[in-house]
């Protein structure tokens, strides 16, 4: 009834003259102006319950969860820590580079990330709080392979700063849905696709181990993770170090090439960071001063 009534009115103005036209608008606009005040202050309520869900909805310009497509596959993001620690100016407890003679010598985990195969990926999609507690578990297995690379807080998805494990698990693990459903299934999949598919192993069978001094080929590093986990990996380079590798799977958790619409990422990316032949470099960690904390985000007065 109202677009018919709508129709009309468009015909009868369409065959009406501009002062019969002016007319209308003007009437039209005292109708308006004599709206109660009961109805202006509903539309006013209505325009900032809108804005509020905006606000709630809307982190960094992303939307949650309903309102973003299903992933398509996993990346598995490993860090090379010879790499990462040398940009290491100063200490700090969190810093896993400066435990001395327990920091890690080979590839540690940045994240599980849920990807799209057009290279773009979903991010923060819930408002799921990381919480140690429910990964208490796992905490000795997550410091020795999932450990932090640096003094500095990353951002969380709802405001502030957080621990590393934090940023992980709200802007990456929260997407893994319905694969992963929660926190805990998140962090203990991530272990478990490390230590099944070992980079550091199969790379140390063909000789290709942490030095400063020698250099290996790019396509040697990649065919020795093809041969093994029959999947092309992507790897991303600094000052020609190998500083971030990627393994790729399906939501079975199987292996599958890294890749951004129909073209492998190595192709893409390794080839643009990397040069043809790469390190692997060592780093001698200096340690933490005496009476420092090795992990002082786990409160010691409260029971995890």
């Amino acid at each position: 009834m109202y677009q018919e009534g709508a129709i009309r009115k468009k015909r009868r103005n369409n065959n009406s003259t501009p002062r019969e036209r002016e007319r209308e608008r003007e009437r039209e606009a005292k109708s308006m102006a004599s709206l109660p005040a009961q109805s202006v202050l509903s539309l006013q309520i209505l325009v900032l319950f809108v804005a509020s869900v905006c606000v709630h909805d809307c982190i960094g310009g992303v939307i949650e969860s309903r309102k973003q497509r299903e992933f398509d596959y996993f990346a598995l993001a490993l860090q090379w820590p010879g790499t990462y620690c040398q940009r290491t100016r100063h200490c700090c407890s969190s810093n896993a580079c400066c435990r001395g003679s327990n920091a890690p010598t080979e590839f540690t985990i940045h994240g599980l990330w849920p990807d799209y195969n057009d290279g773009s990926w979903p991010s923060c999609c819930t408002r799921s709080n990381f919480d140690i507690k429910k990964i208490s578990t796992l905490l000795d297995d997550i410091q020795k392979y999932w450990p932090s690379l640096s003094c500095s807080s990353p951002s969380t998805c709802h405001g502030g700063k957080g621990l590393f494990w934090a940023h992980e698990w709200e802007k990456h693990g929260t997407c893994s849905f319905p694969v992963v459903r929660d926190e805990y299934e998140y962090f203990f999949a991530t272990l478990n696709l490390y230590f099944k598919y070992n980079v550091t192993k199969v790379l140390s069978e063909v000789g290709y181990v942490p030095s400063n001094t020698e250099k290996y080929p790019l396509g040697g590093v990649i065919s020795a993770i093809q041969n093994a986990f029959h999947a092309t990996p992507l790897l991303s380079c600094s000052n020609g170090a190998v500083e971030e590798l990627q393994i790729c799977f399906y939501k079975d958790f199987k292996p599958r090439d890294c890749i951004i619409g129909s073209t492998t990422r190595t192709d893409v990316l390794s080839s643009a960071s990397c040069p043809k032949y790469v390190s692997l470099p060592e780093y001698v960690s200096p340690g933490l001063k005496n009476g420092d904390a090795a992990f002082p985000w786990l409160p010691q007065h409260e029971a995890l």
